[in-house]
């Protein structure tokens, strides 16, 4: 894994645990799209939706207690939307090491202050004003 700082890092709470003792999927996915979130819209310089899921894998589970570390890139630029890579790694209380849990792309869009699509590359422009 490549050395930078995690977007975001959040510690599960009892609530999110399902029947196995596991996090609920739908869980970390929320948390995968406020971190790709916030890179998109660092990115698109202003706000920005998600708009699909093009891939996520779950790697490992995520335990109770585990500390998870979520890592985003974009990946991809269109001309209205960004690609956003997002990796998940979590630090058990008994391992030395974190180990990556799940991994995902999310695709973002770009809005105007009319919440339509925009330039990504041209946030002060509707898509009209081209």
């Amino acid at each position: 894994m490549e050395v930078r700082d995690p977007v975001l890092r959040v510690v599960p709470r009892p609530a999110d645990i399902n029947m196995n003792g596991h996090i609920f999927g739908g869980w970390i996915l929320s948390q995968m799209d406020i971190a790709g979130g916030m890179t998109a819209h660092t990115h698109a310089q202003g706000p920005v939706a998600t708009v699909a899921i093009e891939s996520m894998t779950f790697h490992k589970p995520i335990l109770l207690g585990d500390v998870l570390s979520l890592y985003a890139k974009v990946i991809r630029v269109g001309r209205t939307s960004l690609a956003v890579q997002i990796d998940v790694w979590a630090r058990r209380r008994s391992a030395p090491e974190e180990l990556k849990v799940t991994e995902g792309v999310f695709t973002f869009v770009a809005l105007d202050k009319n919440q339509r699509p925009r330039p990504v590359d041209r946030p002060d422009l509707a898509p009209g004003d081209l």
